[in-house]
Formats: structure tokens, C-alpha cells, sequence
């Protein structure tokens, strides 16, 4: 059965952040996603694109825009001022791992094979596409500037596989869940690049509003949409758009992971 409608109870337009950093500004998934949660909250919604997790973060602070699918690092670097609104469902978790990724007739099995190459981030601010191989060479004593000839921030996964496949970089750290989405819809750029190692199941990017905001009624509103996409037909269609199965309810401890990260980095 089909969700009700949830109304807002108010025509003013709901801004909702997005960081091309996922995938890329696809203009068929955002409309998607737009229609949904228009048609759920009952009221017009104006889908935000930032460049930079930085951005969507300095954003959702200043109140101008009213939530955000952000990433699990920001969200922690800001968590005394932003809550959580629910976390995507993948495979049947709410989990994602980074993954880095080398040339696909690359002969490196590790991350210490990769000594001396270049390498392409996503974002500074991204945990699967910067804080996981950032904090790894942490443990190893080595920073990304010493380690690597040169790295380069591309501000997209799809743009870190882009780097690798085409020669730029030798090597990147990518979403994983976004490298798998790609492999389904272009294989041939996926497949010229090959995964050397995964990170740990992490708490996957979650969908935040400012704390002080929680019980408004369209901050609400957003919230039980995103948590009904599955249950609506608009809904589902962005769903399978973005190749997730849900949005679930989630606890700050599903981040626990990252903070941990964080922490051995030293950047918390």
C-alpha cells in the first residue's frame, strides 16, 4: 500500500542539498528524486548542488538549505549541530565500503604497492574518497603528500574511476557503492580500472538537518518521505534509480566506524 501524503503545512519551497560527488549530477536520478519527495511532502522541492562537501556543510549551518544527503565525515565533523534523518539501505544495509582502485593491468595487490604513483581523491571532506586511505597511511606513519609522487582532488567518484581509467592517476579512492552503481551502467569504464583493496563495512552517507530544526513541520515532512521511498511508487523509482533498496532509521553509533577514522587521523 502506498504512504499517505505527509503535508508540510506550508507552500514554501524545501531546499534540499545534494554534492555531485555521488553521481554526478545524473539529471534523470535528481528529477527522479526531486518528483518523489515533492509528490511525499506536498509541497515544491528545490534540489541544492554543491561542488564540495564544504559547501553543502556551510549550507545546511547557515539555514540555507532546510537538509542534505551529505557524507558520514562532515556529518561528524558537525555533529554538535546536525542530526540524523535516516541512512540509505545497499544490499540490504545501510553500509558502504571505500574502495581503492588501481589500472586494471596494474601489477599492485595493496596499498603499499601504490608507493611513489599518483593518486586521485573525491573530496577532502568524503570518508570512502579521502579519510579511509588518509587514516590508513596514518597507521603507517605516512601522509598522502609523502607517499604519493602527486594526488589530485577530482570532486566526484565518477571522476576518481574517470582518472584511473584514463591514465591521469594510477590510483583512487572511490565510494564503493558508487563504483558498483557504475559498473551496472558503464562497464566499460569501470572495467578498465580493478579494485586492490576495501575498506571496512562503514555507516553509508546519511541524509542530516540542523539539530535546532528537527521539529519543524517540513524538516518532518522530509524526513518520514525519505523514510517512505520504498512505499510510494515516485518513490521507488528514484530508489532503483540510485540503486539503493531504502532509507532506514539510524543511530549515531552506524558512524562509529568513521569516528574511529577520524581519530587516527588526528582531524577530529
Amino acid at each position: 500500500m502506498a504512504a499517505p501524503c505527509v503535508n508540510a503545512q506550508t507552500q514554501a519551497t524545501f531546499r534540499f542539498a545534494l554534492t555531485p560527488v555521488f553521481l554526478d549530477n545524473d539529471a534523470e536520478v535528481i528529477a527522479a528524486l526531486q518528483s518523489a519527495l515533492a509528490v511525499a511532502m506536498g509541497q515544491d522541492i528545490e534540489l541544492v548542488q554543491r561542488r564540495t562537501y564544504q559547501e553543502i556543510s556551510g549550507a545546511l549551518l547557515d539555514g540555507s538549505v532546510d537538509a542534505a544527503w551529505t557524507c558520514g565525515y562532515p556529518y561528524l565533523q558537525h555533529r554538535a549541530e546536525l542530526s540524523l534523518l535516516g541512512a540509505p539501505v545497499w544490499n540490504g544495509k545501510p553500509l558502504y565500503q571505500s574502495y581503492l582502485i588501481a589500472g586494471v593491468d596494474d601489477d599492485a595487490t595493496d596499498l603499499d604497492g601504490l608507493k611513489g604513483g599518483t593518486h586521485a581523491f573525491s573530496d577532502p571532506d568524503s570518508n570512502s574518497g579521502y579519510l579511509v586511505t588518509a587514516s590508513d597511511l596514518a597507521r603507517l606513519g605516512e601522509t598522502p603528500e609523502r607517499f604519493f609522487s602527486r594526488s589530485i582532488f577530482t570532486f566526484g567518484h565518477r571522476n576518481v574511476v574517470r582518472a584511473v581509467a584514463g591514465g591521469l592517476t594510477r590510483s583512487g579512492s572511490v565510494d564503493g557503492y558508487v563504483w558498483e552503481a557504475l559498473s551496472a551502467v558503464e562497464p566499460n569504464l569501470t572495467g578498465r580500472t580493478k579494485v586492490v583493496a576495501k575498506s571496512e563495512w562503514l555507516g553509508f552517507p546519511p541524509f542530516v538537518a540542523r539539530s535546532d530544526r528537527l521539529q519543524e513541520p517540513a524538516v518532518t515532512a522530509c524526513a518520514s518521505a525519505l523514510l517512505a521511498l520504498d512505499q510510494t511508487e515516485k518513490g521507488r523509482a528514484a530508489l532503483r534509480l540510485l540503486h539503493l533498496d531504502e532509507v532506514t532509521p539510524c543511530e549515531p553509533s552506524l558512524y562509529d566506524g568513521i569516528a574511529t577514522r577520524i581519530a587516527v587521523l588526528g582531524a577530529d
